[in-house]
């Protein structure tokens, strides 16, 4: 008989008051309650642990030792869990090659297409290159005018070491009678020695005039023309100046004699030593000099001290003036008003004199010293790799093209974008059935992603510069695609970070995946996506020691009528916030400014946050608030306070450091790294605890220090 539903029966885990609870499968519930009310206890610490433990349990003994085990929760009987994912806001990407695409698997679908469908365009001519076969050949002979003369050859590399006299006769016996010099056919027979600087022979197949009635015979002669030259062959066409057509059954362009990979998927991919950037081995970045921080005032001159390093070093300067005065550079015009050749030569050198650049090369040689390390770090910064570009592939991967664009170019698209171009996408008759099937995987995937409000982010974003809401839904597409039914999924605030016009959009996804005959739980507080579940959870009824109960379980409709739920109090406007009647107003002066914000989607943005107040910056999803705060404000803000007067990235400038004393980041990820940290030793109560218990007459009596009586 099927459990129609999840039965917790005597949970007293964390703050839980031994509570019973049933959960409906196959339906999206919502736990809900004031902060700190059980709510991440029941979802996370008993619901997402007993069913991650069973579903671990199930495994071989052998194959468990290389699993994580949950601990069993504090429960007296669970009953119908079915096996659990939890999708949090828990951030763990902190390598650069996460992006949103290899998150949501895009890329190993746009790969896999890429190796299908895509056209190779040559480097050197931009031809489209292809693999020729005798029967592709004859095809494209198919155009010409009957009775058109033509001469088929195939190329023969000669080798030194090989005397002439054995490669004639070694092509007399495969039946080869006649050599190309020129516009010349001479007689193979007659040849006493190898055409005057010849690396190779043109050696003649047949000579025909075509004719459609005669193309069993073409195809034979070009298949030998074909093994005979290694897979390269050519046409000439007498009757047209002797115009040579040359093919390869390899991919290879024959114009340019250059030789391309297979495209096979990883080619395609920045994870694969067969694909990535060789400089920058796939992260698009490489650690370099930065002359931003080497020559922070370019408006100085050279004998200003315009080179930052070399303030301090005055017979480095004395050998800078020498050079310039031997190269005609003037040193006292401002740095950013030299050629680019004379700053060239200054940073870069010449054969006598090593530059800026070669001092730090030769410093670089040193770095075992510690305080050597600590000064290259100065000037060091990531830049963009100035092989690739950013794109993270070799430029081998970069000449396959859809309908003329590259995979890093469909990467760097929006989702919107890219599902705009995916749409339109038309097949070819001769694409297999598997490339149609990729596409289509490729197309719901974004359709997903655009589904819970990411329509603006790019492929190629970096996954740890998104927000935790952000995060969050990411991965509940990846959820979503993998197509997984009879799982519960046990989400934690999918809507934060997510405007409310686009809640909606949320909401259809949490259906679409309950749909998929999935049980979905979701800690939440916002209103629509509580009206929108099948079944609400309602703890409390306060925090803490005062909370750990069932306050309400049922319908929407039921939890309006209900008394006891502060939830419901407020949902139904029965109790409200109110809005204090005085607000503080800024202070003259007394701002932060910032000047053209460009990180991620910002343009050039001005920007002026007045300081003693509690300031709000808001707007839809994806608008650029996380990148503001997080990579304008708060980077170079603390970069300021630890280095007064380091270059600012991402923005033109910022004024009024110097009205801030300290600057902290409060985001999603979680304040304590190890088992043995709780909030009185992360907030330093503790410390004051032991002191005071070192402090007692009996612990002086025995010697006992605040160690004594730590844990750790």
């Amino acid at each position: 008989m099927s459990q129609d539903w999840i039965r917790v029966r005597g949970a007293k885990q964390n703050n839980l008051k031994h509570i019973d609870l049933n959960i409906p499968l196959n339906a999206l519930t919502v736990i809900t309650g004031v902060s700190g009310s059980g709510k991440s206890t029941v979802a996370f610490d008993i619901l997402y642990a007993e069913g991650q433990r069973r579903y671990v349990e199930s495994f071989s003994a052998y194959a468990r030792q290389f699993l994580d085990r949950m601990d069993k929760p504090d429960v007296e009987s669970i009953e119908g869990i079915p096996p659990t994912i939890a999708i949090d806001q828990n951030r763990p990407v902190k390598t650069s090659r996460s992006t949103v695409g290899t998150m949501t698997e895009l890329n190993d679908h746009l790969k896999l297409l890429f190796s299908k469908i895509a056209v190779l365009y040559c480097a050197g001519c931009g031809r489209v290159v292809e693999r020729d076969t005798a029967q592709s050949v004859c095809k494209k002979l198919s155009e010409l005018a009957e009775g058109a003369p033509l001469v088929l050859t195939f190329p023969l590399s000669l080798s030194a070491s090989v005397p002439w006299g054995d490669v004639r006769d070694g092509l007399l016996r495969a039946g080869f009678h006649r050599l190309l010099s020129g516009q010349e056919i001479k007689d193979l027979e007659e040849a006493g020695e190898p055409p005057p600087q010849a690396e190779a022979l043109e050696v003649v197949v047949d000579r025909f005039s075509y004719r459609a009635s005669a193309r069993k015979r073409i195809i034979d002669s070009l298949e030998q023309a074909f093994h005979f030259g290694k897979g390269r062959l050519n046409l000439y066409f007498p009757q047209q100046g002797w115009r040579r057509e040359p093919f390869s059954s390899h991919l290879h362009c024959a114009h340019c004699d250059l030789y391309y990979h297979d495209p096979v998927p990883n080619l395609f991919s920045f994870n694969s030593p067969l694909g990535a950037c060789e400089t920058c081995r796939g992260f698009g970045r490489v650690i370099d000099i930065d002359w931003d921080l080497v020559i922070p005032d370019p408006l100085k001159s050279l004998s200003e001290g315009a080179i930052k390093p070399w303030t301090t070093k005055p017979r480095r300067v004395q050998r800078l003036m020498e050079f310039c005065e031997r190269r005609r550079i003037s040193v006292k015009k401002p740095f950013r008003d030299l050629s680019e050749k004379e700053k060239r030569l200054v940073l870069e050198g010449d054969a006598e004199y090593r530059g800026v650049r070669g001092w730090f090369r030769r410093l670089e040689r040193k770095s075992y010293r510690m305080h050597v390390r600590v000064f290259l770090s100065r000037y060091r910064a990531y830049l963009l790799c100035p092989r690739c570009q950013g794109t993270r592939l070799k430029p081998e991967a970069l000449h396959y093209r859809i309908e003329g664009k590259n995979i890093a170019e469909a990467s760097s698209m929006s989702v919107a974008e890219a599902q705009g171009f995916f749409e339109g996408l038309k097949l070819s008759g001769g694409s297999d059935q598997v490339a149609g099937m990729i596409l289509e995987e490729i197309r719901r995937r974004l359709s997903y992603l655009s589904g819970v409000g990411l329509e603006y982010l790019t492929l190629d974003r970096q996954s740890r510069t998104l927000s935790g809401g952000e995060l969050e839904r990411v991965d509940l597409t990846t959820a979503i695609g993998s197509s997984l039914v009879n799982t519960l999924y046990i989400l934690d605030e999918p809507s934060i970070g997510l405007h409310p016009r686009d809640s909606h959009r949320l909401v259809e996804i949490l259906h679409r995946l309950r749909s998929n005959r999935n049980t979905v739980v979701v800690v939440e507080h916002d209103p629509e996506i509580i009206k929108e579940s099948d079944f609400i959870v309602d703890l409390g009824p306060k925090a803490g020691a005062e909370g750990g109960e069932v306050v309400f379980a049922g319908p929407y409709r039921d939890l309006l009528n209900s008394q006891e739920s502060l939830t419901a109090a407020y949902l139904t406007q029965r109790r409200t916030i109110p809005f204090p009647s005085r607000k503080r107003r800024p202070l003259p002066r007394r701002s932060l400014k910032i000047y053209g914000a460009a990180a991620n989607n910002l343009k050039r943005i001005d920007l002026e946050i007045p300081l003693g107040l509690f300031v709000c910056i808001t707007g839809v999803s994806g608008s650029g608030k996380s990148s503001l705060v997080d990579q304008v404000i708060y980077r170079n803000m603390k970069k300021l306070k630890e280095s007064p007067g380091a270059t600012v990235t991402d923005c033109a400038a910022i004024e009024g450091v110097d009205k801030i004393s300290e600057i902290i980041l409060v985001d999603q990820s979680p304040v304590g790294t190890t088992p043995r940290s709780n909030p009185a030793t992360y907030m330093k109560v503790f410390d004051a605890i032991r002191r005071r218990f070192a402090a007692a007459d009996l612990s002086r009596l025995r010697g006992y220090t605040p160690s004594t009586f730590s844990f750790n």
